[in-house]
């Protein structure tokens, strides 16, 4: 599907949809748990039914009605299964381990970008904890075995959904087991909301400096809940806000862990200064590269020089983020310079527009591409828009709700 979208200010009121990062935690410690659980609130966007049939393989009932999720735990886990993550890392990276612990036989698909996505802590930790790999660096693969307690090395600077992982998986071995970072932990906040979703469902989590504990005989046990709003999707119509439009974001938790709400507090420092131009920034991706594609399309608007730091891992989302967002920004007519780790942004006071970009088949650049079309002086396409079904399936309709021209061509 392609849009084309007619430069105009957003204008009315939006409640971003549920968070997907908390509805894959809360899905697989529900199913985890010894009961029944319900969990309201859930968007069923493609991530998070992937995760919801992955966890139905093995062997959790989950029943999905609208918005509302009932899931009795995993009773007896099947011998053998087979997983298709889909385009999903948080799904394959979470339940590489979960699989394991269970002892389950398990294949896992893929498609996409998510075959080239490392998996690297899993391979070099696993053998040593009961569990074997046939792997040949894509996809499928096949785990065999079962996962044991004990102590896991692993590094922090790949990604934070490996600690999530083995922290979601450690539980159901029985034993006392512990985490140790060898590296400084990119994206923290995500592991933070980890152990707190752990916490509601019966687990507990002793955090030091450079380590995290799971206490030995501990249970998940059923809880109700429901799926607090989700801050990187608030972000882009926060931004908008900061390019003139005037949305009233609404359903967000000020006091969520969620690291992306970082987006409000960034854009409150980047006001109007004294000549009508937005103050340029300089912001570290460590822990929220969710917002890189959406601070990109910020910075090309500011008056002078941001720099988005620490950003390698971008390269390996669904897209190459940093080049994809340089070639989209600059088709529109921005100057941005993406390095191995870092994109470099001379703002301007606004952009031509009047070229196709492509969504690099990622929902974030899609979602990203509207929002800087509303400061663009000529109308821009959008080629292969329908990737923010991965999280965000309503955009275009609300996008349009707030008098945003999408028109799919």
């Amino acid at each position: 599907m392609d849009i084309k979208i007619t430069p105009t200010k957003l204008r009315g009121t939006v409640t971003p949809p549920p968070s997907k990062s908390a509805a894959h935690r809360m899905l697989i410690a529900a199913a985890l748990a010894e009961g029944t659980s319900v969990i309201e609130r859930l968007y069923p966007s493609v991530d998070i039914m992937t995760t919801v049939e992955a966890m139905r393989q093995l062997g959790a009932e989950i029943e999905v009605q609208g918005d509302r999720a009932v899931v009795r735990g995993i009773g007896n886990a099947p011998e053998s299964a087979v997983l298709d993550c889909c385009e999903s890392g948080s799904t394959l990276r979470f339940l590489i381990p979960v699989a394991a612990a269970l002892g389950v036989r398990t294949e896992f698909l893929g498609r996409g970008k998510l075959p080239e996505r490392p998996i690297t802590p899993y391979l070099e930790e696993f053998p040593c904890h009961g569990v074997e790999f046939d792997y040949s660096n894509t996809m499928p693969f096949t785990i065999n075995g079962k996962l044991t307690g004990g102590r896991y090395e692993i590094d922090g600077g790949i990604s934070s959904q490996f600690i999530t992982g083995l922290l979601l998986a450690l539980p159901l071995t029985g034993e006392r087991s512990e985490i140790v970072l060898t590296s400084h932990l990119e994206s923290r906040p995500y592991v933070d909301m980890t152990i707190d979703v752990m916490r509601k469902y019966g687990v507990n989590v002793e955090v030091t400096e450079n380590s995290f504990i799971i206490p030995e005989g501990q249970k998940f046990v059923a809880c109700d809940g429901a799926v607090e709003g989700d801050h990187s999707q608030g972000a882009f119509f926060e931004v908008a806000n900061s390019l003139g439009s005037e949305v009233d974001i609404r359903g967000l938790n000020e006091n969520s862990f969620q690291g992306d709400k970082k987006i409000i507090e960034i854009c409150e420092k980047i006001v109007y200064n004294e000549n009508g131009k937005l103050n340029p920034f300089t912001v570290s991706a460590a822990d929220i590269p969710d917002l890189v594609p959406i601070l990109a399309v910020l910075g090309s608007f500011c008056g002078g020089e941001s720099r988005i730091i620490d950003a390698a891992r971008l390269r390996l989302k669904e897209s190459d983020r940093l080049a994809a967002m340089e070639e989209t920004l600059n088709a529109l007519g921005g100057d941005v310079t993406a390095t191995a780790d870092s994109l470099i942004i001379k703002g301007k006071e606004s952009l031509a527009g009047g070229a196709e970009v492509s969504a690099h088949n990622d929902h974030r650049i899609a979602m990203a591409m509207a929002i800087a079309a509303t400061r663009c002086e000529k109308p821009v396409m959008i080629r292969g828009a329908e990737c923010v079904r991965k999280s965000y399936p309503d955009f275009w309709e609300v996008y349009r709700s707030l008098g945003g021209i999408a028109e799919e061509i």
